[in-house]
């Protein structure tokens, strides 16, 4: 798994009382399951729940949320897009250990895709990049054909500033 680590990294640099004081945030990964369709290979998904636990921390808890919510927009972005998931998916619990410090509770759903590649007696695994989200293409005209050649519609794409597109990069099968 690479996303508790590289979250923990992201976090520690981007919050200054983290980067004096690392040792307070605690990371647990609970409840994981192990996901494959066996289809095509040996790939496969890792999807559990991350704990960050801040202990004794004096900060503003937005000093925490919007790096997280940055993180996450790169690292998980279904989680905030997804308005069913987005209302139930980020749950914190604070415990107010004086007048000037908590200790800060963050649970959160990932998962992590694992590409596993057979390649002359070998298995090489990948841990592909997030889809990202780039701003949709222009309007242009567009025709669709059958297979034997013969035009079935034609229009123009919808062009607006407001869409965004989710690259989607499919991994070869091994």
């Amino acid at each position: 798994m690479q996303k508790p680590q590289k979250l923990r990294n992201f976090l520690v640099e981007a919050i200054p009382e983290l980067a004096q004081n690392p040792e307070q945030l605690l990371i647990f990964v609970e409840g994981g399951n192990l996901c494959s369709t066996f289809a095509q290979g040996l790939s496969f998904e890792y999807k559990y729940n991350l704990s960050l636990v801040f202990t004794d921390y004096a900060g503003e808890l937005a000093a925490i949320s919007i790096p997280l919510l940055e993180w996450l927009r790169i690292n998980q972005s279904e989680i905030l897009v997804n308005l069913q998931q987005m209302e139930n998916a980020i749950k914190f619990n604070v415990e107010v250990v004086d007048n000037n410090k908590v200790d800060l509770v963050i649970e959160l759903p990932l998962t992590e895709r694992v590409i596993v590649k057979r390649q002359d007696g070998r298995l090489d695994i990948n841990y592909p990049d997030e889809p990202q989200y780039t701003k949709a293409s222009s309007s242009q005209p567009v025709t669709l054909f059958d297979k034997n050649g013969t035009a079935l519609a034609s229009w123009n794409s919808v062009q607006s500033d407001d869409y965004y597109a989710l690259d989607v990069v499919m991994p070869e099968h091994g």
